[in-house]
């Protein structure tokens, strides 16, 4: 089966990349020639007259020319990949949406993730006792698996950590767990609801902390309710004066053991 046609505005910024680095259509032929006698396979050599086609739109390249694309213009395999139109950082969200039937683990193992590291005094700054924003609690990222960060859609929602000292939903969301918000989503709602699961919850910004909670209106007035097991009194504050809603909360990551 034919490989499918690249866009033309595809086809023109892999040349646009090739002539940056003042290169040949025949500079890239020698220098795929070298790459694919390292790796041992033809799959990775890209003739003179081949590249030219690919940047006049007539077809579109295999991951194995990418590969030496890649090499050879000095970018990353997922700069290569957008200029086709794919979009490496969505995989993880559109993995989440792609529901298998059968359980199944996912991902990379722990010990074998990668991750991005900042230093540890920046780490050891950050209070993991309170409820808070994820982007308000490293001004740069700490250590975290990349693969959690393919997961977030970081353009289109927020994410909470629940403190571990607040038991405000637990046990249904317990302290030291993740939430996604949607930040849409930030009007109380008065619907019905079946179970409580399906009661929304909100995660809401006081002036002097992080609330991830069931919330009803009361006029002028926000009550922020807790689980009934969790033993924590319901709150009142003023709102919107003393209370700004930030989201629903769409999605939990959250330890059982």
């Amino acid at each position: 089966m034919p490989s499918p046609l690249p866009k033309p505005e595809a086809a023109k910024k892999l040349k646009d990349l090739r002539c940056a680095l003042r290169l040949s259509t025949r500079e890239v032929e020698r220098l795929s020639q070298e790459l694919a006698a390292s790796k041992g396979s033809q799959e990775y050599y890209i003739s003179h007259g081949w590249l030219a086609e690919v940047e006049k739109a007539v077809f579109a390249p295999s991951v194995y020319k990418l590969y030496s694309l890649s090499a050879i213009y000095r970018c990353s395999l997922d700069e290569i990949l957008a200029t086709f139109g794919i979009q490496i950082r969505d995989l993880g969200k559109e993995q989440m949406s792609v529901v298998p039937p059968q359980t199944h683990l996912v991902g990379s193992r722990p010990e074998t993730a990668a991750t991005i590291t900042v230093p540890l005094e920046l780490r050891d700054q950050v209070v993991f006792e309170q409820t808070n924003l994820v982007s308000r609690m490293f001004e740069r990222w700490g250590e975290i698996p990349v693969p959690i960060l393919q997961q977030m859609d970081l353009r289109n929602s927020l994410y909470g950590y629940i403190g571990r000292e607040d038991y405000t939903l637990h046990p249904l969301i317990r302290p030291g767990s993740f939430v996604q918000i949607d930040a849409r989503q930030n009007k109380i709602g008065r619907g019905d609801w079946e179970t409580e699961f399906d009661r929304p919850i909100y995660f809401v910004e006081l002036r002097d902390r992080y609330v991830c909670s069931w919330c009803e209106l009361a006029e002028s007035h926000l009550l922020l309710v807790p689980y009934p097991k969790s033993r924590e009194p319901v709150r009142q504050v003023r709102y919107p004066l003393d209370a700004d809603v930030v989201g629903r909360v769409t999605a939990v990551v959250m330890r059982i053991a």
